[in-house]
């Protein structure tokens, strides 16, 4: 298919449409209102249903009635609108229900604006929702990839009946760049076997999120960490490289700041700096493994975000406490930019080679 002029937020609202979303349900904040906008019109279009809640809390909770139907469902909403999600998707996850959110983030903490951020990063990997569940996160870097991932994260959601997020930060929402839509799906002809779809010809079928009594609750508990076992088991971990195999610093970086560091590594490559590049793709699960494995030969890595540093324990996490661990990053809307970025690398190689690193397990600054 031919490529189109694409805004961010609106690839991601057309691709959830051509992978299938039958419902969507949502609330209008910045920078990502223009996905409520052409849902609000081609899900109409289309005879599927859309609905603007009356809040954030209100549009979580229509999610989690329509997953429990059957229905293909989304939302996508902002940082704080995020938040105030937090309560239904923890309720979500105890009914092992398949929803697909998308989180186009601000900056924060509080209101704070609408320009791009990644400080999201601890709530949706380690803090989606009160309890022992993590969502399968995913993080584009370009309009074409928040396509794919958004495509994606339907079929990941069915596979594992599990909550999938697509977080970008707000620049990928607002950003235009040539793409290809994929073509559109059929919607199913049946209910799964599972869902609430009436109890003629058959017994009922019950879903909720209340497992009351110690024993009852922690059976389930167990069976839901089986669950994301299987899913990390399963390779459901995406990850981009580039020049890793002789490089001597890595850098690590998502979404636009992982844009920025390409284009760094690009740059250093050419003046003959041995650097690369690890962005992962999937938040959760994390690449550990790979990142221990390049750990296994580089002399340092460069974790470059959006926020004050929240993957920087995840990078630690993988490769260990004997290689040397720097961090940079911009807040408050400001996205690092290149000549920065190559200013961090090379005082890192300075203190690599200077022996100026602070103790023998690198230095997290």
């Amino acid at each position: 298919m031919a490529k189109q002029l694409l805004k961010g937020n609106i690839a991601f609202a057309e691709a959830a449409i051509r992978a299938g979303c039958e419902a969507y349900f949502g609330y209008p904040i910045t920078p990502q209102t223009e996905a409520l906008e052409h849902m609000s019109k081609r899900m109409v279009e289309l005879d599927r249903v859309f609905l603007q809640a009356e809040s954030e809390v209100a549009a979580i909770n229509m999610v989690y009635g329509a997953a429990a139907a059957g229905a293909k469902v989304m939302t996508s909403s902002s940082s704080p609108g995020i938040s105030l999600m937090q309560e239904g998707f923890s309720y979500i996850a105890a009914s092992d229900l398949p929803v697909v959110i998308v989180d186009v983030m601000r900056g924060g903490p509080g209101l704070g604006n609408i320009q791009p951020s990644q400080s999201d990063y601890n709530q949706m990997t380690k803090s989606a929702g009160h309890g022992d569940f993590h969502p399968i996160v995913l993080a584009p870097s370009t309009v074409q990839e928040t396509i794919d991932l958004t495509v994606l994260a339907f079929d990941l959601a069915e596979k594992y009946r599990t909550l999938v997020f697509v977080v970008a930060d707000g620049s990928i929402g607002q950003m235009m760049e040539p793409a290809t839509l994929p073509p559109m799906r059929e919607l199913p002809e049946k209910r799964p076997e599972w869902s609430l779809t009436g109890a003629i010809g058959r017994d009922t079928n019950l879903i909720s999120s209340i497992h009351l009594g110690a024993e009852k609750l922690e059976r389930y508990n167990l069976k839901l960490q089986a669950k994301l076992r299987k899913i990390q088991l399963n390779n459901e971990v995406i990850y981009a490289e580039q020049d890793t195999d002789d490089a001597e610093i890595v850098l690590v970086a998502f979404g636009t700041a992982g844009r920025v560091a390409h284009t760094v590594v690009n740059r250093l490559r050419q003046k003959g700096v041995p650097v690369g590049l690890l962005r992962p793709i999937t938040l959760w699960p994390f690449p550990r493994k790979q990142l221990a494995k390049i750990g296994e030969k580089v002399r340092g890595f460069l974790v470059v975000e959006m926020n004050a540093g929240q993957m920087v324990h995840d990078v630690r996490e993988a490769v260990g406490n004997q290689i040397p661990i720097r961090f940079y990053g911009r807040m408050g809307g400001f996205i690092p930019l290149p000549d920065e970025i190559e200013h961090e690398v090379s005082v890192l190689f300075e203190d690599i080679q200077t022996g100026k690193l602070e103790g023998s397990n690198g230095h997290i600054s």
